[in-house]
């Protein structure tokens, strides 16, 4: 994405921000400094765990007229691929603590169930599920086969079939629905009241929320490292959203730690899929019907997470949609960088943020409302690499691994 080209887009200021609120004791419950230190814990002792890169783009940055860029790499994430590998694994890590603890009568930790063979057997009879765009239910399959339990993924009628077999790659059973993601949610919901399994979500709804607040907790981890690794606390931080969920849990990260200084944060989505946007408008939760049809299928949702909705209600400064071909110039900007700027491989779902970013930069108006200039320092969460590789080539003209091979600057 030249950052002089311009693509439509909607910026929507939220009136419903409360920039003096301060985080308080209810959402620190759902979202707070010791529930991310549990997590980290956890996750930090899984094998083959190391922080993901936070990459600068100051060629990027002086084109686009701010200080800085500084882009999260989530791409190498546990071989996933994403971030979402924080989230379902350890959902699925504190749900069978959590049951195998009932049924043994004593507590079990995170830890044990990778080396305790006793437990081995008990996890081989809990069965796992949830619907998934394809990151997701990676995530909770690697997790399920990690810790040894059963797992069955939904996936509904248009996610490619490069990320169901990326799923039966870790020994999941993958059933493919009619209809959207939303439709995928309900079936696998039914079929778990049905048979005994547990649903993994990364939404939330009335009765279901604390599975959805560890997938949050787990997310969090990605922020602190990004946090960790910053020269300076950003100005702004334009996050992608589907259900919400990582939204929140970044914007939960800023808010509880200085909520007089937290950055501006702009909450991005498809255009085809802008539930959080068109929330924000009516000023309170609606869904968005349809098929939802968008390249970013991470992103491809329509009914929002309401845990995620308790944060992002007050804490987002404003939600933004784009459109495809947005997110698809943005991916090859990255595979094509700027001056000594290092080449990214990001997938169609990890770029909103910086297409979003980009377009801001350049509309006065967009700039003004959100307070852009020469000196913003600007974050953003590449959420995944190529997750869809066949997919990924179609869009940039090149595989990742040819890119790579080529020499070019990694």
């Amino acid at each position: 994405m030249n950052p002089l080209e311009k693509f439509p887009f909607t910026l929507l200021i939220n009136a419903g921000h409360r920039r003096d609120e301060p985080y308080g004791p209810h959402r620190e419950a759902l979202l707070g400094a010791a529930a991310l230190a549990q997590a980290q814990a956890v996750i930090t002792a899984w094998p083959g765990y190391r922080a993901t890169p936070l990459r600068a783009l100051p060629a990027l940055a002086a084109a686009a007229g701010l200080a800085s860029i500084d882009y999260k790499d989530e791409a190498s994430r546990f071989g996933l691929g994403s971030f979402k590998a924080l989230g379902g694994a350890y959902a699925v890590a504190r749900l069978l603590c959590r049951e195998l603890g009932a049924r043994l009568g004593r507590p079990v930790d995170a830890a044990a169930l990778l080396s305790d063979p006793a437990l081995r057997p008990l996890c081989a009879g809990i069965t796992v599920t949830c619907a998934t765009d394809g990151n997701h239910g990676r995530s909770v399959a690697w997790g399920a086969q990690m810790m040894g339990c059963r797992c069955v993924i939904y996936i509904h009628a248009t996610v490619s079939e490069g990320r169901k077999r990326a799923i039966e790659h870790y020994g999941a059973q993958v059933v493919r629905t009619t209809g959207n993601y939303d439709d995928s949610v309900q079936q696998a919901d039914r079929d778990a009241r049905s048979n005994g399994w547990f649903v993994i979500s990364d939404t939330s709804y009335p009765g279901y929320m604390d599975i959805p607040r560890d997938v949050m907790q787990g997310y969090q981890l990605m922020v602190h490292e990004a946090v960790s690794s910053l020269p300076q606390w950003p100005t702004h931080v334009f996050v992608q959203a589907g259900v919400g969920g990582f939204a929140a849990a970044v914007c939960a990260y800023f808010w509880e730690r200085d909520a007089a200084k937290r950055p501006v944060l702009v909450v991005i989505e498809p255009e085809r899929a802008d539930c959080l946007l068109q929330s924000a408008r009516a000023g309170e939760v609606v869904a968005v019907k349809g098929d939802l049809d968008t390249l970013m299928a991470g992103l491809a949702c329509g009914e929002v997470s309401l845990l995620a909705w308790e944060i992002l209600a007050t804490g987002a400064n404003a939600f933004c949609s784009i459109a495809d071909a947005a997110a698809v110039a943005a991916m090859r900007l990255l595979a094509s960088p700027l001056g000594t700027d290092p080449l990214i491989v990001a997938g169609e779902s990890a770029v909103a943020g910086l297409a979003a970013a980009l377009l801001a930069a350049q509309d006065a108006e967009a700039k003004a409302a959100l307070g852009l200039g020469p000196h913003s320092r600007v974050l953003l969460f590449g959420s995944e690499g190529d997750t869809d590789p066949a997919l990924y080539a179609q869009l940039v003209g090149r595989s990742a691994a040819e890119l790579l091979a080529s020499g070019a600057r990694a």
